[in-house]
């Protein structure tokens, strides 16, 4: 079976384990491990009697729940099946443009969705010992007429969890002809610390933002996301799709997360101490050292394979990490983890311990 390019392949990690997929502790995929929420799964319970109806066209109720959260005109939003559906989306319309600059490391999807209808791709490297953006300058020098140009980025960073400040990227809707911002991420950072650019997208309409509700309320297995930009980009992206992309249920459980007021808190006041307490758990192995991170997740360098290591934590401990191999410039000396219980954060710190010494 050949090496999964993403996280949470738990069937691939059953079988190099040699244990039922159910006995995997997946650290891989950067899943919430407080949910789904309650107020979701009873909505989905509510919607089982519809699933003999096909679902609105239009997600009026799911846009304008989405308009309501982000204080935003419901047509300035389209739902999707994930945001890789949408990531898709925006790789058609970015290859239309003369090339798009892509800030690395970056998710293996984005290639994806830009390789699918051949557009030329840039690359921009991350100062992964500064973690700070290329230099504007430097992009420039290297791209002629930037105004025929699109950029495509994530906020918060992955894999390296870093958050990038608003005014980091606002200059950059000031040059480019299109802005894809991914933002898969940022519902972990509460409203007074996110650096979102919601509240501007409807002063610039070259900017589509996307954004996953499947990681902070913990149902990546219904597929859902959605894209905020201008009304006339997201009608045009609607004729390019499927007429039903979001199922009723997917639909019932986001509409539900998005009142969740509780959970939202609960998830804000519990991911910081947690994720602090397994970064220095990580940072005080000799030949480890983990990266600071507004997200759920921490990447570490490692001195040493990191893909040994993804292997001896399968075979001996049901432990699946998340290896760096998709990531060209990171490669067998990084391994991402995701942020999980207390409990289970210790369970990978001991075997972690236990694979170290036997090396």
């Amino acid at each position: 079976m050949p090496q999964p390019v993403h996280g949470g392949n738990l069937v691939w990690a059953a079988a190099l384990a040699g244990c039922p997929p159910s006995a995997i502790l997946d650290f891989s995929a950067s899943i919430s491990p407080l949910g789904p929420p309650n107020s979701a799964l009873a909505a989905i319970g509510s919607q089982l009697v519809n699933l003999r109806h096909y679902p609105d066209p239009d997600y009026r109720e799911l846009r304008l729940a989405l308009g309501d959260f982000h204080q935003l005109p419901p047509e300035w939003i389209l739902p999707g099946n994930g945001s890789a559906e949408l990531l898709s989306l925006a790789g058609r319309e970015l290859a239309q443009l003369a090339a798009t600059a892509l800030i690395t490391p970056a998710f293996g999807d984005y290639y994806r969705a830009l390789a699918a209808y051949n557009a030329l791709v840039l690359e921009f490297p991350l100062d992964l010992v500064t973690l700070v953006m290329s230099d504007l300058s430097w992009i420039f020098d290297k791209i002629q007429n930037p105004k025929d140009f699109g950029l495509l980025l994530n906020n918060p960073h992955n894999p390296t969890g870093k958050l990038f400040a608003r005014s980091a990227i606002l200059p950059y809707l000031e040059e480019f002809a299109l802005v894809v911002v991914d933002e898969a991420f940022m519902d972990f950072l509460p409203q007074d610390k996110e650096q979102s650019l919601i509240e501007v997208v409807q002063e610039y309409p070259n900017l589509v933002i996307l954004r996953s509700l499947t990681k902070f309320y913990s149902l990546p297995g219904l597929r859902l996301g959605y894209a905020i930009a201008h009304p006339s980009r997201l009608r045009q992206w609607q004729l390019w799709r499927d007429p039903w992309p979001v199922n009723t249920l997917a639909a019932a459980a986001a509409i539900a997360a998005l009142q969740d007021r509780e959970f939202q808190m609960q998830t804000w006041v519990w991911l910081p101490p947690v994720r602090n307490q397994l970064f220095e758990g990580l940072a005080s192995f000799s030949g480890l050292q983990p990266f600071h991170s507004a997200a759920n997740f921490l990447l570490v360098e490692s001195q040493q394979s990191s893909s040994q290591l993804q292997h001896k934590l399968l075979k001996h401990h049901q432990i699946l990490i998340r290896d760096c191999l998709s990531f060209p410039e990171l490669g067998d000396r990084y391994f991402r983890v995701a942020v999980l219980t207390d409990s289970d954060n210790q369970r990978l710190l001991k075997a972690i311990a236990k694979s170290l010494s036997e090396s």
